[in-house]
């Protein structure tokens, strides 16, 4: 696949859509890759390249909101890099997206100019932990990951159990000032085959454009081309935090036609339910959109007063084919076992 400088805007509303409410606003990611990118761009589908090729991945880590302030540099993630390679004793020539929903689904064609960008994804959607990136998921041995540790200091870790490296790294990044760049390596081309989502990148770019080729048709319209389910339509009319958890939020909406519903978030979009009935749940991708402008929405700017649609995009199949990987990304791995779709 060949990416055009045009394709950029497409790309970006894709994966602000597979945000599922989060993953950071795309808008810096656009700009520094309309300004510095060396278009076009080719992205490699995983199959055409050799298996045992060293492949790395890319991410912004921490509160993204915190990168309007603290602008990356032309090269943010050039330490990371050589420290990994030092580490593995070998170069790594291929790079592809850790999180494919927001603004990291673009981070990866930073390093198009020095590395060969593959079109596979470690989540398909936007999640919050690093140990819910796919490679972890499926145990695959090796893993290692570098990050900023603040003043040009890199940490690197090497864990068998994904929640070591999701508390070292997220210590790292809170001494960093709460945002940095982490750098995920030690596995080749051959892992993604099994251990991770395919042709995501071009899943995203078709939302993106079938999405901006209609932003003026009907709700469920939109969501029909999408490929999805338009739940909700209607006003919000209160946003508040849960008594058990205060990262958990309930978003109550007055539905055009007087049905309530409730949407749950923490940093995305969990499930929603209308009158009192679950009709949605993570891993499925829940989208909300600004009614009017078509804007997609993160979970920070559901405020009351707006008026928002709800619409439900497929979960990428790689989470639904083991039961033990959907167990990583439904409700219950957030602590809301009753939000589970059965």
């Amino acid at each position: 696949m060949r990416l055009e400088r045009d394709d950029l805007k497409a790309l970006a509303r894709g994966y602000a859509l597979l945000g599922s409410g989060g993953g950071g606003s795309t808008t810096m990611l656009e700009l520094i890759l309309d300004t510095t990118a060396r278009w076009p761009i080719d992205v490699a589908p995983v199959d055409s390249l050799a298996p045992e090729t060293p492949c790395l991945g890319v991410a912004f880590v921490g509160s993204t909101m915190l990168l309007g302030e603290r602008m990356p540099g032309a090269a943010p993630f050039a330490p990371l890099l050589a420290a990994v390679e030092r580490w593995l004793g070998h170069s790594v020539p291929a790079v592809c997206s850790l999180e494919g929903g927001g603004m990291n689904g673009l981070a990866p064609l930073t390093l198009a100019g020095s590395h060969t960008v593959v079109d596979a994804d470690c989540t398909g959607r936007a999640v919050p932990g690093l140990d819910q990136m796919s490679l972890f998921v499926d145990r695959v041995p090796g893993l290692v990951f570098a990050c900023e540790t603040g003043a040009g200091g890199v940490a690197l870790v090497e864990a068998t159990r994904a929640i070591d490296a999701e508390r070292v790294v997220r210590s790292a990044i809170i001494q960093a000032g709460g945002v940095g760049c982490a750098v995920l390596a030690g596995f080749t081309v051959g892992d993604l085959r099994e251990h991770a989502i395919e042709d995501h990148l071009a899943r995203a770019l078709t939302l993106g454009r079938s999405f901006l080729a209609h932003l003026t048709a009907p709700l469920p319209v939109v969501a029909e081309l999408l490929g999805g389910v338009l739940l909700a339509e209607g006003r919000i009319v209160s946003a508040a935090p849960s008594r058990t958890d205060p990262h958990v939020n309930a978003v109550e909406i007055t539905g055009l036609a007087g049905a309530v519903h409730r949407v749950v978030t923490r940093s995305e979009t969990l499930a929603v339910l209308t009158d009192g009935v679950l009709v949605a749940a993570a891993p499925e991708i829940i989208v909300l959109l600004d009614a009017v402008s078509r804007e997609v929405l993160e979970v920070t700017e559901l405020a009351p007063g707006r008026t928002v649609a709800v619409i439900a995009l497929p979960a990428p199949a790689w989470w639904n084919a083991r039961p033990e990987r959907r167990a990583r990304v439904v409700p219950s791995a957030y602590g809301l076992a009753e939000l589970d779709v059965a």
